[in-house]
């Protein structure tokens, strides 16, 4: 045999190798993968209730037509002044 076609038979049992390896480890990661589909599968089947606060503080974003870091910013700050007992409209009446 010459060198190339040591070099060539070389690089094909090592593909056929490296695909054997790749195959073996992959079987046990989807097992755990599909359990873990699963739980957020239920997770967005169950959505989370949103609080009469947050709706409200939307409500006043979708009002302003605010979207994107503005929205996010007002609704956090919004947030923290219902959860502080202040009014949500006091906001409004600063600016």
């Amino acid at each position: 045999m010459t060198v190339t076609s040591r070099l060539a038979a070389l690089a094909l049992v090592s593909l056929l190798a490296t695909g054997t390896a790749f195959a073996q480890t992959a079987a046990p990661a989807a097992k755990t993968d599909t359990k873990t589909d699963t739980a957020a599968t239920a997770d967005k089947k169950a959505p989370k209730e949103r609080s009469a606060e947050s709706l409200e503080c939307s409500k006043q974003a979708d009002a302003k037509g605010l979207k994107g870091k503005e929205r996010k910013k007002f609704r956090r700050e919004c947030m923290k002044e219902a959860k502080a007992g202040t009014a949500a409209p006091a906001t409004a009446d600063k600016k």
